[in-house]
């Protein structure tokens, strides 16, 4: 995975965010069906409605017919590197385990996304993939 090169799209990503509010801008940006998508967050004064940059990314790759992920960068100025909110965890393991890169300026992790949420797909549903 060249984690330079996705990590840098989910900066220039970061860059449109709309953060009015927090004004905590993340970026986001997956691989896809061999493509990059990338998404920012989008904040609403109604805080519910806000929809995170990883969940906007996730969209835009489903929209294109892209139901695979395999890998996903998640960058923001934070002092350590900023990891996905439990919302956003569940909804990347509808669509696989990526590799998940979490990043700021100066470092970065790197897990399997059942490292940062096990068992996403049992529990209620009882589901197996």
């Amino acid at each position: 995975m060249d984690w330079d090169a996705l990590i840098e799209a989910a900066w220039q990503a970061r860059e449109k965010a709309y953060a009015p509010y927090s004004k905590f801008a993340v970026g986001a940006a997956l691989v896809a069906g061999g493509k990059v998508i990338t998404g920012c967050n989008v904040e609403n004064l109604s805080f519910g409605l806000t929809m995170c940059a990883e969940r906007v990314a996730v969209g835009t790759a489903v929209a294109d017919g892209l139901k695979e992920i395999v890998a996903v960068a998640v960058v923001a100025d934070t002092e350590l590197p900023v990891s996905p909110c439990g919302a956003c965890r569940q909804v990347l393991a509808e669509f696989g385990d990526p590799l998940v890169c979490l990043a700021n300026r100066t470092e970065r992790q790197v897990f399997r996304l059942s490292e940062l949420l096990p068992r996403a797909s049992t529990g209620i549903l009882d589901r197996r993939f």
